[in-house]
């Protein structure tokens, strides 16, 4: 729960989405997300110098309006809230930016951002984070309360060793990590169906058996992902019923499973309680 924030106040938990370093990933992103049907979610894309979250959203020319009272409203898309600094700035304008003003526009993005409100209160708030553990990360990580971190790799060495490293330092900042989502597991032929690891078998199991965290799902390669997401419609709202919908499901399920099973620090929540010795 992201207790000091302005979306803390309407939001029962946070889910933190670390994604390694593999090609494909932010296709991908929107799919968890749409898989926690009966939650009230929210999107924040955190990748300041490369957003791509409204363009998958349906959402590539979205302005935000700005309620002088309240803050920044967030767009819907697919029944989820989504912040970007894409809905900020032209699609075709780089973000040249140095560490102070990555911070600035984090900052912004969570606490002058209209989240919720008592009566329509989130229960989720993803924040999708770019590759590696620099500004980024380390300014969310010490600047807010998180219930966790999910990791998504591709199997090759190459995107395991990155996800290694991010898995490490949510560790060593004592975020829960909940689990790995292997990414572009096996590809899927769209003329025969026959289905092929084209990236190498085994990276996310190795990673799960060497830190003892579950493997939360195996998502495929396939056209209609690339094709859905490209339009706006990610696949769980642009084909349901079919077998790609449903591993993300399934994986969103897992990555709430993890989550109920964490521990839950409600010590602040009580006054202190001293013992005096009677008179």
């Amino acid at each position: 729960m992201l207790s000091t924030l302005r979306c803390s106040q309407n939001s029962s938990a946070a889910f933190f989405i670390g994604w390694a370093r593999a090609m494909g990933i932010s296709m991908n992103r929107w799919e968890p997300e749409n898989g926690l049907e009966a939650l009230k979610t929210g999107l924040l894309d955190a990748d300041v110098y490369g957003p791509s979250a409204p363009l998958l959203a349906g959402l590539p020319n979205e302005r935000p309006p700005l309620d002088p009272q309240a803050g920044i409203v967030p767009p819907t898309a697919h029944g989820i809230k989504i912040m970007s600094m894409g809905l900020m700035a032209d699609q075709g304008t780089p973000l040249i930016w140095r560490g102070p003003m990555v911070q600035t526009a984090l900052y912004q993005m969570l606490r002058d951002v209209v989240w919720g409100t008592e009566d329509d209160k989130l229960d989720v708030l993803v924040i999708d984070l770019p590759p590696g553990t620099g500004d980024v990360q380390l300014t969310l990580t010490q600047n807010t309360q998180l219930a966790g971190a999910v990791i998504v790799t591709t199997p090759q060495d190459i995107a395991t060793l990155d996800a290694r490293k991010g898995l490490a330092m949510f560790r060593k900042v004592n975020i829960p990590v909940f689990g790995v989502i292997e990414n572009m597991a096996t590809h899927i032929c769209s003329n025969c169906g026959h289905e092929e690891a084209i990236f190498g078998e085994g990276g996310a199991e190795r990673i799960v058996q060497d830190f003892d965290v579950p493997l939360l799902g195996r998502l495929p390669l396939d056209a209609r992902i690339r094709e859905q997401t490209d339009s706006g419609k990610p696949t769980v709202v642009a084909e349901p019923d079919s077998t790609i919908a449903q591993a993300y499901r399934e994986a969103a399920w897992r990555i709430g499973a993890a989550q109920a099973a964490e521990r839950v620090d409600h010590s602040a929540k009580f006054g202190s309680i001293v013992v005096e010795e009677a008179k």
